[in-house]
């Protein structure tokens, strides 16, 4: 290994699913820097909950956001520098439901940044609350006689408000994962990663994913129809399968920072418009 993770105790439960997803986003950081991408070059963001403690553990430029807030933040990191690689590591309680708008906004724009959502279907960090992925046999400290509520598909959700790469992973399998994120990374637009993350402590789906989960690719990545039949084949209402993983879309489309003029970088452009601002305002 490159020497990539820092050395902060590490504090989620033996078994987190968080675990092969840290790993993982190690392994493709030093493909990328095999292959001569730059590391000041990428930077990651994160929400709040148990996901967010990835940015303390890899020696990578990154930002920690309130609850639902780390995609704004990302896009404006993308727009200030179109050379950085931005991911977004997100749970599905943070970015489904408070930061649900921003998600859906980031998608319909294209803009050029990576989203993966740590979704093991409840609120981990708040003891086993109910999100809007939970199962309806889910029974959590929110909905101790089970979920009420029909969870949405979030991928589904994706597809139709623009998102330009669209997949599905179980970090288990570490190796299919690991090719996944990696052509997210490089997709030029928005790309969309929903990571079955097991909770083993509040939401234990490890067996039924295990049972059920089966490398899915679509045939035609550009077809809006085949991405739809394949992401509407698992009912997400409940924890059985079969459940596919893999890239589902993929198309070519302008990002929204190609409709905006690059920020122009040096220090003394920027040092005489700040100079310029500051003068007309007295």
């Amino acid at each position: 290994m490159s020497g990539l993770k820092t050395n902060a105790p590490v504090t989620w439960c033996p078994g987190c699913g968080n675990f092969e997803i840290l790993n993982s986003m190690e392994a493709v950081l030093e493909d990328l820097m095999e292959e001569g991408f730059p590391l000041e070059n990428i930077v990651i963001l994160s929400g709040i909950g148990n996901h967010a403690k990835i940015v303390d553990y890899l020696k990578v430029n990154s930002f920690y956001t309130i609850h639902g807030r780390a995609i704004p933040v990302a896009q404006a990191v993308k727009l200030a520098d179109r050379e950085m690689k931005v991911i977004c590591f997100v749970g599905d309680g943070d970015t489904f439901a408070e930061g649900l708008e921003h998600l859906i906004f980031a998608a319909k724009r294209n803009a050029d940044i990576t989203v993966v959502v740590h979704d093991n279907r409840t609120y981990g960090l708040a003891t086993g609350q109910f999100t809007p992925t939970s199962q309806l046999d889910f029974r959590g400290s929110t909905m101790p006689y089970g979920a009420k509520e029909n969870p949405f598909n979030p991928l589904e959700l994706m597809l139709v408000s623009g998102a330009t790469f669209i997949g599905r992973c179980y970090p288990v399998r570490k190796e299919h994962f690991r090719k996944l994120l990696k052509e997210a990374i490089m997709h030029k637009g928005f790309a969309f990663i929903d990571a079955l993350q097991v909770c083993v402590t509040f939401n234990n789906l490890y067996m039924t994913y295990n049972e059920n989960v089966k490398e899915t690719e679509a045939t035609e990545p550009g077809s809006f129809e085949e991405a739809l039949r394949i992401i509407r084949s698992w009912d997400y209402r409940t924890s059985e399968g079969p459940i596919p993983i893999g890239k589902f879309f993929e198309v070519d489309r302008p990002s929204f920072e190609d409709g905006f003029k690059a920020l122009v970088k040096g220090k003394e452009d920027r040092t005489g418009k700040l100079e310029a601002i500051l003068e007309s305002l007295k």
